[in-house]
């Protein structure tokens, strides 16, 4: 055997190898962790910067961009590693799900709102909250959530944010 022969089947040899490898990796590729949760769900931006597309994939256009870091929006429906999201002004499209995170949070819509040392309407004022501020969901009863915001803790009305469901406990 000549040694042109020899180099070209140990080539040959570490193809068929790293193909094979390969092959046993990518079928061994686990899900994503979010997969087998229920829909619709929320979830909240991992980053301030995320490209909304018009379909699953890089391949489709980016149709907005996310400008805002722990924004809630919700899951409506998955294809392979890509979730179609709604925001709470109802502007859907696809993103990657490397870009969500489980953390619930919460968009603080309509007037200013208090947030209340209780869950109570004539408990205490913690803080007063504009619309537009996102908060960390803590826990939620029936009326009331108990969220965080810039370090401030207290309970705020479900009807004064967005990012859970009517009914929806949150422990």
């Amino acid at each position: 055997m000549s040694g042109a022969e020899n180099v070209r089947r140990r080539a040959c040899r570490i193809f068929a190898i790293g193909a094979a490898l390969a092959g046993t990796l990518a079928m061994a590729a686990p899900a994503p962790a979010d997969q087998d949760r229920p829909l619709p769900r929320f979830v909240s931006l991992r980053s301030d910067k995320i490209n909304l597309r018009t379909g699953p994939g890089t391949n489709y256009p980016v149709e907005w961009v996310y400008t805002r870091r722990r924004m809630p929006v919700e899951v409506t429906a998955e294809f392979e590693n890509w979730r179609k999201i709604r925001d709470w002004k109802g502007t859907e499209g696809w993103v990657h799900q490397s870009m969500i995170d489980g953390r619930r949070t919460a968009l603080v819509v309509g007037g200013i709102r208090v947030l209340r040392l209780a869950a109570a309407d004539e408990s205490g004022p913690v803080a007063r909250v504009e619309p537009g501020v996102i908060g960390l969901i803590l826990e939620c009863d029936p009326d009331w959530c108990r969220i965080e915001v810039d370090g401030y803790l207290g309970w705020l009305r479900r009807d004064a944010f967005h990012g859970v469901y009517p009914d929806e406990r949150i422990e």
